[in-house]
């Protein structure tokens, strides 16, 4: 079976991608250009993740989905995207911010989330 985040490699500025399940932080997949490290990375936006499921709850909005979840840092751009068909588990994208067309990322995120049928 083909890596399901390979497609996000050809990116502009692409730096990880990650399968995560954010139950147990654990990866699923990953593609990595370098050292980063995506294994933390992943693991600490679990976090980022439940707090938001929670906080969607907490308001009555536990029925909606969440799109994806950017995170802008100075040099990079971290983006999650829950999928659809299990909220429990997303992708993790990592983008130097100085190269990335974050339209076209978000894009990406979107067609390699609907092209997995179920977790």
């Amino acid at each position: 079976m083909a890596n399901t985040v390979d497609s996000l490699k050809k990116l502009d500025g692409f730096i990880a991608a990650a399968l995560v399940d954010s139950s147990s932080g654990m990866m699923l997949e990953s593609l990595v250009v370098g050292n980063y490290p995506v294994e933390i990375a992943a693991a600490a936006n679990t976090e980022v993740l439940q707090s938001k499921l929670k906080a969607m709850d907490a308001i009555g909005l536990g029925d909606d989905n969440i799109e994806d979840i950017l995170i802008s840092l100075g040099s990079q751009y971290h983006l999650l995207r829950p999928l659809t068909s299990n909220r429990e588990i997303f992708i993790y994208l990592a983008l130097d911010r100085s190269r990335a067309n974050l339209a076209m990322a978000r894009l990406e995120l979107k067609k390699v989330e609907s092209s997995i049928k179920r977790i």
